[in-house]
């Protein structure tokens, strides 16, 4: 049969600010035990409290909306396709079209790294000249999610400096696949610096795909506020 369970832990048992140990403390090894056929988080209740020792997300849709000039509607803007393959001259001319043509931002798809053929400097740099190029014509703010993830923290802040010098107001990182530490200092660096921070949630269905088994979503959508 199946049962839903209530659980409560005292806040003594984690550290402050930090969603790595949270996970680590609930959800860390007791998936694992074999008495256990299946078992589902559903959802997560935070005390203020413990709510209180965390930053937050860096900036909201009201930021956004300041930082693009675009109120009294909806925001529109597509992701890049083909995703991989494009050279970064040609990926910036896609992006320069898409933005001259009226969308308000562009953005990287989740595994735009830094492949062989194009590597990430280059497409920073040919995406600024795009947006630029399509703001000087249109008179109007434009948009691109620079896809900050790598292999490395220190290879992704890196890439986020590089960003935010060539003033690029967006930057985005692979939340799951990049992980909640790099993550959380990602959002301190945003926040401190004044860019945009998009989430992509590549990998979410390996853990909230399966209705009896795994996360709900919303567990991991509460980590990032």
């Amino acid at each position: 049969g199946q049962y839903i369970a209530y659980v409560a832990y005292p806040l003594d048992l984690f550290e402050e600010g930090s969603v790595t140990n949270l996970f680590t403390s609930i959800v860390g090894n007791v998936f694992g035990f074999k008495a256990l056929r299946a078992l589902r988080l559903e959802d997560l209740r935070i005390p203020p409290a413990y709510v209180k020792t965390f930053q937050g997300a860096p900036h909201g849709i009201q930021v956004e909306r300041d930082k693009l000039n675009k109120y009294g509607r909806s925001l529109l803007g597509c992701t890049i396709k083909p995703k991989l393959g494009l050279s970064a001259k040609n990926y910036g001319r896609a992006v320069y079209e898409c933005l001259r043509g009226g969308l308000d931002f562009t953005k990287d798809d989740e595994n735009v790294n830094s492949q062989p053929f194009m590597r990430w400097r280059d497409r920073f740099l040919f995406v600024a000249e795009a947006i630029y190029k399509s703001q000087a014509e249109t008179g109007e703010v434009k948009g691109h999610y620079l896809n900050a993830t790598a292999g490395t923290c220190e290879e992704m802040m890196k890439r986020a400096e590089i960003a935010k010098e060539l003033g690029v107001p967006i930057i985005m990182h692979d939340y799951l696949t990049g992980g909640f530490t790099a993550n959380t200092s990602l959002s301190h660096y945003c926040r401190d610096n004044g860019l945009l921070l998009h989430i992509h949630r590549a990998m979410h269905a390996v853990i909230d795909r399966q209705r009896n088994h795994g996360m709900h979503f919303r567990v991991l959508a509460k980590a990032l506020r």
